[in-house]
């Protein structure tokens, strides 16, 4: 299938599908006449990037997590992949601090705009 029908398949639009294919997220295979050729391991892919997105991950980690997944029944397995586990702690760590700093923040704006609406 060409690009457009992997868009229309997966909903994702034609831009993200070729920033997928520079991240190296998907890889098709190219026709005599340049175009891509995708397959049902594309669509399959597309969600599984998708998903892992969804879940906060960067495209460099999904990178060196995406084939540790595999489709069953349209649902995304792992596949038990050294090192997946602690990728995902690390990424789930960094995810934490990531809305601790944002809770801070939000205090922060939260004592500002009391002693704001206290002057008024």
């Amino acid at each position: 299938m060409r690009i457009g029908d992997l868009a229309r398949e997966t909903g994702v639009s034609r831009r993200l599908l070729r920033y997928y294919e520079e991240q190296g997220l998907l890889r098709p295979a190219r026709l005599p006449n340049g175009y891509r050729d995708y397959g049902d391991a594309d669509v399959a892919a597309v969600r599984h990037i998708r998903a892992m997105l969804g879940a906060g991950l960067p495209t460099s980690v999904i990178a060196r997590l995406l084939d540790c997944v595999h489709d069953d029944g349209g649902r995304m397995v792992p596949s038990g992949c050294q090192g997946m586990a602690g990728s995902l702690r690390r990424e789930r760590r960094r995810i934490a601090e990531t809305i601790e700093r944002l809770q801070t923040s939000q205090r922060a704006l939260d004592s500002l705009l009391a002693a704001v609406t206290e002057q008024r």
